[in-house]
């Protein structure tokens, strides 16, 4: 596959069109916003960088690069373990269902294309997005940082989106929040491909908390 196909497959894969439900997910900040823990822009920014360096830095691209590391390999095993891991992690209900959802959603879009239908691989992507993401990666040849940084980006942008309606702020204040918070991307990339199995994890009692409580949250516009 060509490097501009790539970079074609990548922009797709990590497209906020991507019919996975995205932009229906705060991940806590609903109920942060409503608590008083995340006020303006400058809050806004404070709690999603630490979610940049612990969550994204311990867990989700450490477990990407195992994830694609499994389907590099052909091994459906570890694919199995470390989605499983994933899933895991996430220390509430909701962020369980959250994860569930967004892997069934793009399983789904993978059997529209007839892809990854061996029942060892199946049931496993159907875990988590990053799964089906890793596995999309490698078969259309996709380099693992650059598929990184592109999930990174989506993430980013999905939270700044939310940002907007929740906290809120403007357009020009989101763009300035996506444009600072990007550069700490490559940084924390760096430290995240390095983490050894012992130290994956993600520990943010108050993210945990927030999205506990947006579970029985009184009015709520997202699903997490």
């Amino acid at each position: 596959m060509s490097a501009n196909l790539q970079l074609l497959r990548l922009l797709q894969l990590v497209s906020a069109n991507l019919p996975v439900g995205g932009f229906t997910y705060s991940q806590g900040l609903e109920w942060a916003v409503e608590a008083g823990w995340v006020t303006g822009a400058d809050g806004f920014g404070a709690w999603q960088r630490e979610q940049l360096h612990d969550t994204l830095g311990h867990l989700d691209w450490p477990l990407l690069q195992r994830l694609y590391s499994a389907c590099r390999a052909q091994d459906a095993d570890a694919f199995a373990h470390w989605s499983s891991f994933l899933l895991a992690n996430r220390e509430t209900a909701e962020l369980r269902l959250e994860e569930r959802q967004r892997g069934k959603a793009l399983a789904r879009l993978l059997d529209g294309w007839q892809l990854c239908q061996a029942p060892a691989w199946r049931s496993s992507v159907e875990l988590s997005q990053l799964g089906g993401m890793a596995w999309l990666a490698v078969h259309w040849q996709i380099p693992l940082r650059e598929l990184a940084l592109g999930h990174g980006f989506a993430w980013l942008e999905g939270a700044v989106m939310a940002g907007v309606k929740l906290v809120p702020f403007g357009q020009q204040a989101a763009q300035t929040l996506l444009r600072e918070l990007c550069e700490e991307l490559p940084a924390v990339l760096e430290w995240a491909l390095d983490v050894p199995d012992e130290h994956l994890g993600g520990g943010l009692p108050l993210l945990a908390i927030a999205s506990a409580r947006h579970e029985t949250q009184y009015t709520r516009l997202f699903r997490s």
